[in-house]
């Protein structure tokens, strides 16, 4: 938030790039208006989302940023808007990205230093890109490490995810392959946005995903079944790409990540990875937000201006954070980052920013709390328990999973159809459900601060050949309101990973198995229950496991599966948390 200098800025639309293989890109391009009297660093960001809409200038107004002392390129992609070439995810962006920076270093006025900027798709392109000669700093915010982070969470398709932005995406190839034909394009909108209105209720239940309507009516459904290709035959190298090139990478980096953010795992494995090959200037900042939504109100919750991204802490607007890392990396100029600690994150409950030398914070420590019941944990209204006692002798508990009829998914770190809302939203008509088992401590007496990796470990079983298990941590309100905190899924073929199927389940044979709920800061508060939910899915948000040990991308044949949660003291089942002392 400081104040703004009084320089003019100059902005040349749609100024042409021509790739390696002679497709031209085109950008906006501002920069200070001062006559050419001195060169300036470059801050350029790369997305598909148009450079001339509101995402363009989401991650940083490009006319602020140009009054700093930056020249700002916002660039189209290849194959969107005004670019030329191909549209298909990811293909092209290491090659552009590589291209672009080179020629960014080389316009007029540039000083030949560059650093990039951008969001999800926009930070991912800085990625591919981060090993140009030219490129001395990028600031990648909520942004995966992975491919298949955009695809899988531990071997289950990301459908709410994959849908609904394949239909938006396509929409943008819609209007460039009927530019021509207003009649034709007018039907093929129509059509399009129909079914996106009507993905709730018609396509995410649709099967076999492989023949998704929306997409294959219009010749548009191969990069979802690309997609889906690679999580069935587990070869993830003929995806656009890989993960990060961690080992030939040194730039100095600007994390942002949400704890309510889809690529939260990314943003902090990105910024491990390269502390702990020493990479300087590495800095992680996470807030209580969602992808893409940085205000205080966060589903329903109110965590306080001080946790937006307009007043960081009371102090600054990410923006200026950001400009300030340029400053501090491109102009070695003081800035706020020659005091800033690597690590700033938002403890949600307590709703205050705190700061740490790395992630997870030296000092938390690894807490277990056991899941009990007498056997009728099921729903909210069941006897689970959970505390910090080990079981003994203690019933199984049991619950129907039916494909056709699903948990629903209600809350959480989600991105699809605008219906579902993101973020901390109450769990109450999931847990009225018999088939979520409910865990929950008695009501706490001091605080309790998790910070870190949250993790679950179950003994299961089901009469299955395949199946998936799910796993949510909740913060119970005194007035029964039930948060979520963070949430993971397993599924049973991908036990040991995604790239090593599992031979078919043992009918009621015991499986050992361990659910990420990635990380969290939040402080449960006197007065609070800590809780832990049970199931086996969170539609649409998670495709259904169809039971049959059948892909759903070719077939639609379910069956519902009897499962089992056993916690005794031969194979106790407990949620690991990372408790920060008081």
């Amino acid at each position: 938030m400081n104040a703004q200098p009084s320089v003019s800025v100059k902005v040349d639309y749609d100024v042409p790039a021509t790739m390696r293989d002679g497709v031209v890109l085109r950008a906006n391009v501002y920069r200070p208006d001062d006559g050419g009297a001195q060169s300036y660093p470059v801050l350029l960001t790369r997305l598909p989302y148009g450079k001339d809409l509101p995402l363009g200038s989401s991650s940083l107004d490009p006319a602020q940023a140009a009054r700093r002392g930056y020249i700002v390129v916002v660039q189209d992609v290849r194959g969107t808007f005004a670019s030329g070439g191909a549209w298909y995810p990811f293909k092209h962006e290491r090659e552009d990205g590589l291209d672009s920076v080179a020629w960014a270093a080389r316009l007029p006025g540039a000083n030949g230093q560059v650093g990039m900027y951008g969001a999800s798709y926009f930070g991912q392109t800085q990625w591919v890109a981060a090993t140009a000669p030219e490129l001395r700093a990028i600031a990648p915010t909520i942004t995966w490490a992975d491919a298949e982070e955009t695809i899988l969470r531990n071997g289950v398709l990301e459908w709410g995810l994959q849908a609904s932005w394949q239909l938006q995406q396509g929409l943008g190839q819609i209007f460039r392959r009927y530019a021509n034909d207003p009649q034709a394009l007018g039907k093929a909108v129509y059509g399009m946005v129909s079914s996106y209105d009507s993905l709730p209720t018609q396509g995410y239940p649709s099967l076999p995903l492989n023949q998704f309507a929306p997409l294959l009516a219009l010749d548009l459904n191969q990069p979802l079944a690309d997609s889906i290709r690679a999580r069935d035959t587990g070869d993830y190298d003929g995806l656009p790409h890989g993960p990060q090139d961690y080992d030939h990478i040194a730039l100095p980096m600007l994390h942002t990540g949400g704890w309510y953010d889809i690529f939260l795992k990314g943003t902090i494995r990105n910024f491990n990875e390269m502390r702990q090959r020493g990479r300087a200037d590495q800095y992680l900042v996470i807030g209580p937000w969602t992808h893409g939504v940085f205000s205080p109100l966060i589903g329903d919750l109110y965590f306080g201006m001080a946790s937006s991204g307009a007043l960081l802490d009371l102090q600054i607007d990410l923006m200026s954070l950001q400009l300030q890392f340029f400053d501090h990396t491109l102009k070695q100029r003081p800035s706020l980052f020659d005091r800033q600690p690597p690590v700033k994150y938002f403890v949600m409950g307590a709703n205050i920013w705190k700061s740490a030398e790395a992630w997870p914070p030296a000092e938390a420590t690894e807490q277990r709390w056991y899941l009990h019941s007498d056997g009728h944990a099921n729903s909210a209204t069941g006897d689970g328990a959970l505390s910090e006692t080990q079981p003994n002798t203690e019933p199984a508990d049991h619950y129907v999973y039916d494909p056709l009829n699903p948990a629903p998914t209600v809350g959480g770190p989600t991105l699809m159809h605008a219906i579902y809302r993101a973020g901390p939203v109450d769990q109450a008509p999931v847990e009225r459900r018999d088939d979520v088992l409910v865990f929950t401590t008695e009501p706490l007496e001091r605080p309790l601060e998790v910070t870190g990796p949250v993790s679950v470990t179950l003994h299961v079983a089901t009469d299955a050949p395949d199946t998936d298990f799910v796993a949510r941590l909740v913060d119970v309100y005194p007035d029964g309101r039930a948060i979520p905190i963070t949430d993971g899924v397993t599924r049973m073929r991908y036990r040991n990973g995604v790239q090593a199927p599992a031979e078919p389940l043992n009918a009621n044979q015991a499986y050992m198995i361990s659910i990420d709920l990635w990380a969290t800061s939040v402080m449960f508060l006197p007065g609070h229950r800590i809780r832990l939910d049970v199931t086996s899915s969170s539609f649409p948000r998670w495709e259904r496991n169809l039971n049959t040990g059948q892909s759903s991308a070719t077939t639609t044949e379910t069956r519902p599966a009897r499962q089992t949660i056993l916690h005794d003291s031969g194979r106790p089942s407990y949620v690991s948390l990372s408790v920060m002392p008081q």
